[in-house]
């Protein structure tokens, strides 16, 4: 197993944050330092420790929440409400799989098992997630086929929606659905920014094709890695 992948596994950290930790010089393997993220190591026999503490494999578990506005996705934070705060009953470590923003809503997935992580991040994946976007004005028809074109974002960046339609939702004309698959830092707020709106209420409905449903508001769900698996990949409610 890499190293960075170790670390995450035994709930340290992310598997990014993991390999900032590794470049610092605060792990070691069988009393040595080691500085390279992906240095095999073998779990059973060689020892890893993480300032000087022993490190091992941790139980996986996978929790998803109906995130509610003003928690921020990280494991700690110097001045917001976190939403790993929000799962009661468990005492270990906890990570959020992606991120919503502060101000967004809806469907997110926490866990210590980093190699799970990265294979629903990585864009070859290429996992769909759908949110609601309440905007404030409402858009026409020719707007709308605008956004489906795409622009280029704060960064450089060209990005575009899978898909974006109007809700059959109140208020009329306001709400839309939309479709992404990338996930970059504000993407949907940005797109409406530049489309000439700005967003009053973002939703995240599905990950995959897991929908959430049933969850209110901060609640959670515990499942197991093949109940989390089967409702992302082929489909189930929340």
């Amino acid at each position: 197993m890499r190293l960075n992948a170790f670390l995450a596994s035994c709930g340290a950290a992310s598997r990014r944050k993991s390999e900032t930790i590794i470049l610092s010089g605060r792990v070691q393997v069988n009393g040595k330092i080691v500085l390279a993220p992906f240095f095999d190591v073998d779990p059973d026999n060689d020892t890893v420790t993480l300032d000087r503490k022993p490190l091992t494999l941790s139980e996986h578990v996978y929790y998803v929440i109906n995130k509610p506005a003003g928690y921020v996705c990280a494991a700690s934070d110097k001045y917001d409400p976190v939403v790993v705060e929000l799962i009661r009953g468990y005492s270990g470590r906890l990570y959020p799989v992606g991120r919503l923003d502060k101000e967004s809503e809806g469907l997110l997935i926490l866990t210590n098992d980093g190699n799970f992580t990265q294979s629903i991040l990585h864009p070859s994946k290429e996992i769909r997630k759908e949110y609601e976007a309440l905007l404030n004005i409402p858009i026409n028809a020719k707007q709308l086929e605008r956004w489906r074109k795409g622009f280029e974002i704060e960064g450089g960046y060209n990005v575009k929606p899978v898909s974006i339609n109007v809700m059959d939702r109140e208020p009329i004309n306001q709400w839309v659905s939309i479709v992404i698959v990338e996930g970059l830092k504000r993407e949907i707020r940005l797109m409406a920014k530049s489309a000439g709106f700005r967003v009053e209420k973002l939703i995240r409905r599905k990950i995959g094709k897991m929908r959430l449903e049933n969850l209110a508001a901060g609640e959670f769900m515990r499942l197991s890695f093949s109940e989390l698996y089967t409702k992302i990949f082929n489909g189930g409610t929340v």
